[in-house]
Parts: structure tokens; sequence; C-alpha cells
């Protein structure tokens, strides 16, 4: 029998496969429902056949030019190729076979006219991307890299191994659709250990409640910042993205830059945490913060917040400036969350408040939103990278997915309680965060404007998830001086972007104009990673060094557990 060995990946495959995994919160909607209602005919595709039918002279002459380039094809004169960045046709049997160049070239025109007849049908913005969406996932579903044997590379694994690689596909095809997410394995869980070789920075979880394990992080240098930092975690994920294998930590690399570091870890809630709401995830927040500085003998905090984690650390400051204590944040930073929902990507396109009721509605019967509903959901808006992708390569050639921190991480989901489902929908639907006074939440109305503490804005410019479009908007609704960065990749490669990269780059640019696209222009590159910025800008806010604490826990509180603490192994 052939050997199905784990592929090693390099440092650009490495950041390509960090922007596949991710949470989406801004897909609850379809988390809840399925998405297999997403591929049904709507009343956008109802428009789209409206539109095509009111103008059949361009209708007709985008299938009459159709039909000339399949003559071309028929008769080798065709020049149609793909690009040489899509992967699905590197083998060179797909230029050099005749047959199988015919067929790559008449899926690429047929791909080409339909992305053009919706163009030409002039909808508006939500219509168009749901167009755009369903359009995107029929053409990778038909791609003839996914067929196998047709596929060259399935063909010469099927020949080497007597058909061992269509054997172990299929077995593994099976093992898939037994239970959710249905969708092919992106990661060798084998390779991990969370505790062993995965969040292994040292620390202890000093406080425990009923929501969430606050966790202290042992000093690594004899002189600490004074004012401590508490990161506010995703909510769908585990925390352990910010403390990633050893020299691929966030965690990790601020301790060792003296900054005094704790984290919430979520507890992951089940059907008795039906009620778990915005009020009980901010009163998690500031029950954090006091403890924070119980440990640390400060009445300040840096207070973060990580995509959903983000939002509701957003919540927190404007809460806190709004009870008369906005001097217990020393400073506030966000990464890769968007508070204005305005046109915020794919995700906002495909939602409407029918279906959002619906949603709401399935969560509260079940008692959450489970983890992996979301996975699957997300998985459809990249079909090509975390679909088909791993269909050809555990199907087809039957190999096993690479080992990855990040996917691991990413395929370690956990439940979203309904009350907090219902509140996320309903903030992102009504876009209430962009709107001071909008929102109330513990019986205070939320106004982000009163935030008046400075705030630093990282995100990814590739960011399919949170654009940083919209995630730059948030200098737009804070009433501080921000500082935004713009990183390069993606959603979870813009998180995990440690120093020794050569490659590594972020934009800055000292104004902050209204529109995003003012601000890109006038932004400078600067080398190196966006961590060493942002310790820099904690630096100049978290006060005077002292020496670090010969242990940790303070002021009535001590350590608990070693870190990575318990709740991080709820299932």
């Amino acid at each position: 029998m052939t050997e199905s060995t784990t592929p090693s990946i390099s440092p650009e495959q490495a950041a390509e496969l960090a922007d596949q995994a991710a949470p989406l919160d801004a897909l609850l909607i379809d988390a809840a429902l399925g998405p297999v209602r997403r591929f049904r005919p709507d009343a956008s595709t109802a428009k789209l056949a409206a539109a095509l039918v009111r103008q059949p002279g361009t209708t007709a002459r985008r299938l009459r030019s159709l039909a000339a380039e399949a003559g071309r094809i028929a008769v080798g004169t065709s020049t149609l190729a793909p690009s040489k960045r899509d992967r699905r046709f590197n083998d060179e049997a797909w230029t050099s076979n005749p047959v199988l160049r015919r067929m790559v070239q008449l899926y690429l025109a047929g791909g080409q006219t339909a992305e053009q007849l919706v163009g030409d049908a002039g909808l508006d913005w939500r219509d168009e991307q749901r167009m755009r969406f369903l359009t995107e996932n029929l053409l990778e579903a038909l791609a003839p890299s996914n067929i196998p044997l047709v596929n060259p590379a399935s063909a010469k694994a099927a020949i080497d191994s007597a058909g061992e690689n269509l054997a172990r596909g299929g077995v593994q095809l099976v093992r898939d659709l037994r239970s959710s997410p249905r969708i092919p394995e992106m990661v060798d869980r084998s390779a991990f250990a969370v505790g062993g070789n995965i969040a292994v920075t040292p620390g202890a979880v000093v406080l425990r409640t009923e929501v969430f394990e606050l966790i202290q992080y042992t000093p690594q240098t004899e002189q600490v910042r004074e004012v401590p930092l508490l990161v506010v975690p995703p909510t769908i994920n585990k925390y352990y993205a910010l403390d990633l294998a050893a020299d691929r930590s966030l965690v990790e690399f601020l301790v060792r830059q003296g900054q005094q570091v704790f984290v919430m870890s979520w507890r992951n809630p089940d059907g008795r945490h039906v009620k778990w709401n915005l009020d009980t995830y901010v009163q998690a927040i500031l029950d954090a913060l006091d403890a924070v500085e119980r440990v640390s003998g400060t009445d300040r905090t840096v207070l973060a917040g990580i995509c959903s984690g983000g939002i509701l650390a957003s919540i927190t400051a404007a809460y806190l400036a709004a009870t008369g204590h906005p001097e217990r944040l020393a400073a506030f930073a966000l990464a890769v969350t968007v508070i204005d929902n305005a046109n915020a990507g794919m995700a906002s396109a495909l939602g409407n408040r029918r279906m959002a009721a619906a949603a709401k509605a399935v969560s509260r019967r079940r008692g959450y939103l489970d983890g992996r509903a979301l996975a699957e959901v997300f998985a459809w808006l990249r079909p090509g990278d975390l679909i088909w992708n791993y269909w050809v390569n555990n199907y087809l050639l039957g190999k096993k997915p690479p080992a990855f921190d990040i996917l691991f991480w990413n395929a370690d989901t956990t439940r979203m309680p309904a009350g907090l489902h219902a509140d996320f929908v309903d903030l992102a639907m009504d876009n209430q965060l962009a709107k001071g006074g909008a929102l109330t939440v513990l019986g205070v109305p939320i106004d982000l404007s009163r935030i008046e503490t400075d705030a630093y804005v990282v995100a990814g410019i590739s960011d399919h998830i949170t654009p940083w479009q919209n995630c730059y908007r948030t200098t737009q609704l804070l009433g501080g001086s921000s500082r935004f960065v713009l990183s390069t990749s993606g959603h979870i490669a813009a998180l995990v972007n440690p120093p020794g990269n050569p490659k590594a780059s972020f934009q800055l640019n000292k104004a902050n104009p209204a529109d995003p696209a003012e601000w890109l222009r006038g932004a400078e590159t600067q080398s190196g990673t966006w961590w060493t910025d942002a310790s820099a800008w904690l630096a100049e806010r978290s006060g005077a060094t002292r020496p670090a604490p010969e242990q940790l826990g303070g002021g009535g509180l001590r350590p608990l557990v070693e870190a990575p603490g318990t709740y991080v192994f709820d299932s």
C-alpha cells in the first residue's frame, strides 16, 4: 500500500492557508439555517433573469461570442489559457493533452460568459453579490480538475497506486459526510495538542467564572510595563489563535517585550446557556477588568479585542465612558473587527430580515448556534480554497491535508449561545454600533464616539471576512485619536505575523480621512511586522516599568491551574 503523507508547506503556502481559516460572525444567519438554502433560486435569481430578458441584444451578443469561442476551441485556434496563478491547472497535461486543453478552454469560456452576464444585468449591490456568489460556486464545482481520473494528477496517482488513492479518498469522503461540518477535512489534527505544542506560553488561570477563565501570562523580562493588557478573543473559536506554536504567538511576543498580558478564555456554552447575550458577555469583560486591576495593582488597563471579541470590547469601552469611568482604559485596540457593517462584504449581501428572524428562531430552539455549522457556511464562501482544493487533495489524490496550526485552531469550533447569536444578528442587520444610542447594553445606551482614549486599529488588506475598508471606518466612529494599520494578507494571517519574515510589511498614514480609498492613497509602506509597531505604541501608553512580579495572581486572586486552563478543552 502506498503511504499517504502529510505535505510540507512553505512560508508562502502557510500565509495562504492562514487566510483560509477564520470564524465569521457576519454569517450567523446562514449558519443557523444551513448553507444549502443559498443555492436555491430566489428573488435575486429572478431579478437577474428579468434583467437579461430586458436586454436581449446584450445577452445574445454574449452567447454569440461564447459560440464563436467554442468553435475556435474545437478547431484548436483558441488562445484561452488559465492564469499561471490558477493552481488547479498547473499540471503540464492540461496544456499538452489536446482533449484536456479543450476541456479547460471550454470551461474558461463558459465561466467568463457567466460572469459577464451577471455584470451586464445592472443589479443593485446586494443582488449582484448574491448572484456572483452563486456563479462562483457553480463554476468552482464544474471545474474539470474536480473529476476523478480526468484530473491528470488523480490519474497518475491511480496508476502508481493501483487505485488506492481513490479508495482512500472514498473512505475519507464517507467519513466527512457522516457529521458536521460536511466539508472536506482541512487539517491533519494528529500533529497538534493544545497545551502540548500549541497554546504553550507559560501562565495560569487566576479567575474562573461561569462564562470565562482569565489567564495571566508569566513575565519573561525582569521589568514589566506598569499598565497591563487585557485581550478579548473571538466568541466562535477558542482563544489560542493568539497563542499558537512557539515563535508564532502574539501573546509570547508581547510578554517578551515586557507587556503584562491577560487573555480571556470563553467557556464553550451549551443548551443550558441559551439566555447568555450581549449583557452577559459585556459584564464578563467588566469582571475581567476588575480582576486584572486587582492582580496588577493598577487602576488602568489597555483593552484589546479580536474579531467578534472586538465588537464586545468596543461596547464595553463605550459602556465605561457612558457610566463615568473612561479613565479605567489607558488605551484601546481592535484587530480585524468590523463595527460599521454597511456593505460589509458577501456575508452582508446574503442576509435579510426574514431569514434573520428564522435563524434566531432556530438557534433559540436548540439553545445555541453550533460552530461546526458556521464552519460549513464559511467554507462555501471560498469554495475554490476551502472545498474543491481539499476535494482534490483528500478524495482524488488520497492524501492527508496539511498539518498547520491555524487550521487546527479553526477546526476547534465552539458554540454560541442563542441569546448572543440573536443580539449579534440584530446588531449587524441594523448596523447599531454605527448609530450612537441605537444599542442598549446593561441598561446603558452605547455611543462609540464617547470612547476618547487612543485607539490602535489593525486590518488585513486581503481580508474577505472583515473587509479592511469596514475596519477602517471604526476610526470615524471613535471619539479619540486612532492609529490605523493595514497589514498584508487576510483575516488570520494578519494576526499571526511574527518577526522574521523578510516579505512582511504594513501600511500607515498619519491622517484618517473619511474615505478609506483616500487613506490608502496617502499611506506609506513600512517593512516588517505590525507586531513591533503595536508593541511600541503600547509601550508609550503603558506607564513606567517596574520589577516583574515573582508570582502570578494577587489582590486576593491566586493561580487555579496552569495555562491554557480548562475551558479551552470543552467540546
